[in-house]
């Protein structure tokens, strides 16, 4: 049957009027369903009916979170992670060993090679006439720093932890003088509880008289807990004086050598070499007289002076060390003491000592293991004469000696040196950190 078009348009009006009436009462008369996408009006208390505040203004409550449920899970799994990471890393921070700070305040030139040949530390900058220099390394658990220069003074060093290395000169009586007022500063700063630990590195005097320094020492009522003290000085006892290396000479500017393949494998066209002063009625004058008569002195590259000169020229370091790099060996006659600084800078460069191995007049002490007591122990690879007169057969087995083998003797010299140096800077470290660090 089919339907006319007039009633069908009528239907289609009435079933739209309809369901306009039905949306027109659910929205107008019905009471509301709050839905979980719906925002909610949420009266605050005190406020009129309505959910209106004070000066007309609505009041709507936060928007309904469907996720909170979820939100709130992830957060506390969140600060469970956090907290379990803050505890692990608190664990990881316990088993870590502790840091120390320790300042080095170099007012002698023996301080550069404890930090750059000893320590193996940075200078900045690197200009070495600069009036303020300085570096900082670790060791062990120790964070050094040290300052060196002119501008170093009293006063003016930037103080930023309690325990302190001195380095000091007390081989004559004007370096006495002054390191004294270094001592009476530090002292001061003991007394304000400024610093709580002090050592000192001492150039001591070559014949080991270095009562001047034994009134600061703790042991002696005095603030020094520490003493390493240059030459074989009856004071030390490896519990509050331990000895330690004179060194190359600094004060010449006599740089760190690092070893290569020439140093170690090249031809030397001398046996040996001698450049130094000649001292009347010494030994020195009688190892010439060896050198002379032996015809020695053309196979071995010597110059002597007169007069002892306290700085080099760059001319004459430079004579030197291409002295100490051409010869097999490097002869060490005695001076005012035994150990002289021309030992370790033949051990710089490969070159063998051949030390006078005698006991010179002082107050240092005369034990079998004296005189170079330290460098003995420390099984120091040296050639060790008594007299002067076993030259000539010392140098007849040297022109034996085949390359290969004198290549060999001259990597385990510089082999040997090497660990010497890493040896004390060990037993320096520890020494410090025993004594300083014990009981924190």
């Amino acid at each position: 049957m089919k339907i006319p078009k007039r009633k069908l348009f009528l239907l289609i009006i009435f079933a739209y009027v309809a369901f306009s009436l039905y949306a027109a009462y659910n929205v107008f008369f019905s009471n509301k369903v709050i839905s979980r996408v719906h925002r909610v009006v949420k009266k605050e208390p005190g406020a009129p009916q309505g959910g209106v505040r004070d000066g007309g203004a609505p009041f709507v409550a936060d928007e309904w979170n469907p996720w909170e449920d979820e939100e709130v899970e992830y957060n506390s799994a969140l600060n469970k992670k956090r907290q379990a990471f803050k505890e692990h890393m608190a664990r990881i921070n316990k088993k870590k060993p502790k840091r120390y700070n320790v300042q080095i305040w170099g007012k002698a030139a023996i301080g550069l090679y404890l930090w750059e040949h000893i320590l193996e530390g940075p200078l900045n900058p690197t200009d070495k006439v600069a009036q303020w220099r300085e570096g900082e390394l670790q060791s062990g658990k120790i964070e050094f720093s040290f300052y060196t220069g002119p501008a170093v003074v009293q006063g003016h060093v930037p103080l930023e932890m309690n325990s302190l290395v001195l380095v000091l000169n007390g081989r004559e009586q004007q370096k006495v003088t002054y390191s004294t007022r270094w001592l009476e500063h530090v002292q001061a700063l003991v007394h304000s509880n400024t610093v709580s630990h002090v050592a000192v590195v001492l150039l001591g005097n070559e014949q080991c008289n270095n009562d001047w320094i034994a009134p600061h020492l703790k042991r002696n009522g005095g603030f020094v807990d520490l003493l390493f003290l240059v030459y074989d000085s009856p004071w030390v006892n490896d519990k509050d004086v331990f000895q330690w290396p004179l060194g190359v000479a600094t004060y010449r500017e006599f740089p760190m050598i690092r070893p290569n393949a020439q140093l170690i494998t090249s031809n030397r066209p001398y046996l040996c070499n001698f450049l130094g002063t000649v001292y009347k009625n010494s030994s020195r004058e009688a190892l010439m007289q060896v050198l002379k008569q032996s015809g020695l002195d053309k196979e071995c590259l010597t110059a002597a002076r007169d007069k002892w000169l306290p700085q080099e020229t760059s001319e004459s370091l430079k004579r030197y060390q291409t002295a100490l790099a051409q010869s097999e060996l490097t002869l060490c006659p005695v001076g005012v003491n035994t150990e002289c600084y021309r030992v370790y800078e033949a051990c710089s460069y490969g070159s063998v000592p051949v030390v006078e191995d005698v006991l010179t007049p002082g107050s240092c002490a005369a034990g079998p293991s004296s005189p170079l007591r330290l460098l003995k122990a420390a099984g120091a690879p040296f050639i060790y004469i008594s007299d002067w007169k076993e030259l000539p057969a010392i140098l007849e087995r040297e022109r034996g000696m085949s390359q290969e083998q004198r290549v060999d003797r001259r990597r385990r010299l510089l082999e040997w040196y090497s660990g010497f140096r890493q040896q004390m800077k060990e037993r320096f470290t520890e020494v410090i950190e025993e004594n300083f660090f014990k009981n924190v």
